[in-house]
């Protein structure tokens, strides 16, 4: 396997590769777990599966925007940190959105019918950026790239 680089002039972007194993890990065991949190809410613990298929959506669908943007946006976007910044964010906000409402509509096949209202379009997108800065603020304190020093 062949690694590519991206030259943007004083940072040279490296893509993004990690294991589908740990991916698959990382991903669903979030989604279980904030699947166990929220099921009381949404009906009971018989619940818990349906919940966390649900929240498979911003883990799983949330890793892979990100990797879109990490291997794909970011190396063709300016080198300004500013616009990279921007467009992240602007990206989190369009795909929380997204996300959003799949999962609005993944309640609905798996219930049968919808939840209580469909929520606001903008609601989402604001809770994925909150929740992307959450997450990116961990990879910070572990070390790693993040949004916060501009390597990741």
């Amino acid at each position: 396997m062949t690694s590519t680089s991206y030259d943007t002039g004083a940072t040279e972007w490296q893509p993004f590769r990690e294991p589908l194993r740990a991916t698959l890990t990382r991903t669903i065991g979030i989604a279980l777990g904030v699947g166990l949190l929220v099921a009381p809410r949404w009906g009971g613990m018989a619940r818990w599966p349906i919940v966390s298929a649900i929240m498979l959506w911003p883990t799983l669908g949330g890793h892979c925007l990100e990797l879109w943007f990490l291997n794909w946006l970011r190396p063709r976007l300016p080198r300004d940190r500013g616009v990279q910044v921007a467009a992240r964010i602007a990206l989190w906000f369009l795909g929380g959105v997204v996300l959003m409402y799949a999962m609005w509509l993944t309640a609905r096949t798996f219930t049968g019918r919808l939840p209580a209202a469909r929520p606001a379009w903008w609601i989402g997108g604001l809770a994925f950026i909150g929740i992307e800065l959450v997450a990116q603020l961990v990879l910070r304190l572990r070390g790693r790239p993040s949004i916060y020093d501009g390597r990741g």
